[in-house]
């Protein structure tokens, strides 16, 4: 079998690139034949099919006027992805055609380049990008799900890139070529990552082929080392709709004065820093041993997000070191979290109920140590990379009536 994977980034940049670059060496391993097609970048990892991977492209640097109108001709239809992944199909030949994170660099264009040429198509979708133009489906913070249920200009109307009536416009149109082209349409199957989002696509897709497959990660790290520090984390984006503020506000609450860590940057670091001064804010980790101490030695992770998360990452690299995690209630992280089990879930944004919760693992090491070892057995019954992978190459065996 041979898998050409595709993907605009080559090197690990969010939660996507950690699923596809699991999934890429395990498929390596599993026998398959993996062809890579992506966007050239100083910080992309060696590839063999280098050559063939599209131009970079930065949507933030600034050009003339006629460039310009070039980036917005490439934003929905990138030409030079398509004619170099026909080169690329033409000389590989795959089986199946594997879509990641593809919107805006590479754009779903490739997908009909992929199904004319012969092969089964599939797409992992990682974010809400089909269904919100812009990704979020947030609106001034809040969830908004206008565009799932009306018109994609609403993108526009309320000026959801940025506050940009011109990026935000640019979205709005992209998702209406999209819905003109009937690129998504040409796919075989969608994998959804979570129950919630597989409903959510349902509702604007409503013949697609959806397959729930969760994301899995590598359970077989030691956890007899994972001792207890006593500490609260945090890892991901600051950004306000990982509510970080309101992870914040509930820590000052707290009765039990223990220490909460926060890993990551983004757009309210510096705000966040000046106004929660009792808070260790460690900036960037990168994945790797660092970033594992840090979650083997905390007492809980807590991921407060206040909008749609999928299948949190975050929340399985938790489970991964025997850490119960503290969610909202929102989006896929019920599927993920057993409350009172594996760890509690609250409302998304009350403060006073998080802050209750805190304390009470805070003051409660061996319930949150059970909890923990609870997470890690869920992990390996669900979540393992293993079972990820054989899900991922049972469907492949049924896309190409081997079964």
């Amino acid at each position: 079998m041979k898998v050409l994977l595709v993907n605009k980034f080559f090197f690990i940049k969010g939660g996507a690139e950690t699923v596809y670059f699991q999934e890429r060496d395990r498929l390596k391993s599993a026998g398959v034949e993996v062809v890579d097609f992506s966007m050239q970048h100083e910080n992309n990892f060696p590839s063999d099919y280098a050559d063939y991977f599209v131009s970079n492209v930065d949507y933030h640097q600034g050009s003339s006027l006629m460039g310009e109108v070039q980036t917005a001709i490439n934003f929905i239809h990138n030409s030079e992805a398509c004619k170099k992944l026909l080169i690329l199909l033409r000389k590989e030949n795959p089986d199946i055609v594997h879509f990641h994170n593809i919107y805006h660099q590479l754009t779903p264009a490739l997908i009909k380049v992929a199904r004319d040429f012969g092969c089964k198509t599939v797409l992992t979708a990682h974010d809400y990008k089909m269904l919100c133009p812009a990704y979020s489906m947030l609106r001034d913070g809040k969830v908004c799900d206008l565009c799932v249920t009306g018109s994609v200009f609403n993108a526009f109307k309320y000026r959801c890139q940025e506050g940009s009536a011109s990026k935000s416009l640019l979205l709005s149109l992209e998702a209406t070529w999209q819905s003109i082209a009937k690129n998504y349409q040409a796919l075989d199957v969608i994998i959804s990552p979570s129950e919630f989002l597989r409903g959510l696509i349902l509702r604007k897709y409503p013949d697609a082929r959806i397959d729930v497959i969760v994301n899995g990660i590598d359970d077989s790290k030691p956890v007899e080392d994972a001792e207890d520090h006593g500490y609260i984390l945090f890892v991901g984006r600051l950004s306000k709709e990982k509510g970080i503020a309101t992870l914040a506000k509930a820590h000052q609450q707290m009765r039990c004065k223990v220490p909460l860590k926060i890993v990551g940057n983004g757009p309210l670091y510096d705000n966040l820093v000046a106004q929660f001064p009792d808070v260790e804010f460690l900036g960037y980790v990168q994945q790797g041993e660092a970033l594992n101490h840090l979650i083997r030695h905390a007492r809980v992770v807590v991921v407060p997000s206040e909008g749609y998360e999928n299948c949190s990452m975050s929340v399985l690299e938790a489970k991964s070191f025997a850490k119960p995690v503290i969610g909202s209630r929102i989006g896929g992280i019920p599927e993920q979290i057993r409350d009172n089990v594996d760890g509690r879930l609250f409302e998304p944004g009350n403060i006073e109920a998080l802050s209750q919760i805190l304390d009470e693992l805070a003051g409660d090491p061996e319930k949150a140590q059970q909890m923990g070892l609870n997470a890690r057995t869920y992990l390996c019954e669900k979540y393992s990379l293993n079972k990820h992978i054989e899900s991922l190459l049972a469907l492949y065996q049924t896309l190409l009536g081997n079964k």
